[in-house]
């Protein structure tokens, strides 16, 4: 392997790997290949969008030298920003909410970021994010944005989001060998839903694509815009019971709900029995390929991604 210019070019090409023994320990027929994306330079998959939604605001000539950029985050995006921010000289501040874990504050902080950290809101539980929460922060980042002149990414309208992730979908494609009969996606900005099965539709039209979202937060499941807008579920970086803009409803077979108990047993046992150490969005995914197996993809492969690395985790109680 050839040297490279700098962290920014290690970004993308991460492994795809077989879930032989979870599948073997649930007994499931079929088969779940994971996307280790937990791998990337800051732990997620957000490095993707960060690069791509920087690089393609320079293309436009939205983003000036030396701009401040900022961005409201749950703390992937947020610390993916921090990276590629630091790497081409704009400063950045991340803002996010107080529920959000205090590594992805720190890991952002130590990249070189501002942090602005914004309270809950009454009556939502620490470490579980509301869409009342997100309403908090977006306005305090608008704010800041005015005050400050700033570029403001917007990742949940940020159309070069999706496509960012396009490359998640056509690496998985290429790395299975064209053998993948569903996806598994848990909804937070929408942009890996929309790249991936994008990208998947484009090399088969028969991939079913499957939404993941909180139980008790079905907002998409449902098909309901007038769901309760409720926090209290862990999964934290998605699920805010919101209408995601660049969301293509068209490319959803079905939606798969799954709880907080769900998705931390699964986040465990792919540590414990997989060797990968990742987060609750992860464990939500494996939680809904297993429920996919059991049911309308009996026999079938599911492939889905690793979202982020489990160190993002350590202040709250996903690994005592």
């Amino acid at each position: 392997m050839a040297i490279m210019k700098n962290v920014l070019e290690t970004i993308g090409n991460t492994p795809l790997v077989n879930l032989e023994r979870l599948v073997k320990h649930w007994q499931l027929d079929g088969r779940i290949l994971a996307k280790l994306d937990n791998l990337n330079p800051t732990g997620s998959k957000k490095d993707r969008i960060a690069l791509g939604m920087i690089r393609a605001a320079e293309r436009k000539g939205l983003l000036k030298p030396g701009q401040t950029v900022i961005e409201e985050t749950s703390g992937n995006t947020g610390n993916g920003l921090a990276l590629v921010c630091s790497l081409l000289g704009y400063p950045f501040i991340a803002v996010m909410s107080k529920g959000n874990s205090i590594e992805r504050v720190r890991i952002s902080q130590a990249l070189g970021a501002k942090v602005v950290r914004v309270d809950q809101a009454p009556g939502s539980k620490p470490g579980a994010v509301s869409s009342a929460d997100m309403d908090l922060v977006m306005a305090e980042t608008e704010r800041l944005t005015k005050e400050l002149g700033a570029f403001y990414v917007g990742q949940f309208s940020n159309a070069d989001n999706a496509l960012s992730q396009e490359t998640t979908g056509d690496e998985m494609w290429e790395q299975s060998g064209g053998k993948i009969d569903a996806i598994a996606d848990f909804i937070g900005t929408g942009g890996g839903f929309t790249g991936i099965a994008a990208s998947m539709r484009r090399h088969s039209p028969n991939v079913r694509c499957y939404v993941v979202e909180p139980a008790n937060v079905p907002y998409y499941g449902k098909n309901d815009k007038n769901t309760p807008k409720e926090g209290g579920h862990r999964i934290q970086g998605g699920g805010y019971g919101r209408e995601i803009p660049f969301l293509d409803r068209s490319l959803i077979t079905d939606c798969v709900s799954i709880t907080d108990d769900e998705a931390i047993e699964c986040v465990r046992l792919l540590s414990s029995m997989e060797g990968i150490f990742c987060g609750f969005s992860s464990g939500a995914h494996a939680a809904a390929a297993r429920k996919l197996l059991q049911g309308s993809e009996k026999g079938k492969t599911v492939a889905i991604v690793i979202c982020d690395t489990g160190l993002k985790y350590l202040s709250t109680d996903l690994y005592s």
